[in-house]
């Protein structure tokens, strides 16, 4: 999360920090962030979405999912929508 939104010499920085996309303030302490993380369903094999693809990393924004759901919400995939329903391809 950090490396994606504050490094700019990271492979993905352009889709993340590039557009504007932060971690807020209070994250970037890591017990503040752990705290947040336990206290809101975190697991093992779990990884962290943004609900709001074009809004940064904070608390009102990011929830757990687990990585064969995130697989899912890469820039890569394309998605359909076929009887109401969403799919990935």
């Amino acid at each position: 999360m950090k490396q994606r939104c504050l490094n700019s010499n990271s492979q993905v920085y352009a889709y993340y920090g590039g557009r504007g996309i932060r971690v807020c303030e209070e994250w970037m302490d890591f017990e503040i962030f752990r705290n947040w993380a336990v206290n809101n369903g975190y697991e093992e094999g779990l990884t962290i979405e943004r609900v709001d693809n074009d809004a940064s990393y904070e608390p009102s924004n990011c929830k757990w999912i687990p990585q064969s759901k995130q697989s899912d919400n890469t820039r890569r995939n394309r998605v359909i929508s076929y009887k109401g329903k969403d799919q990935t391809l």
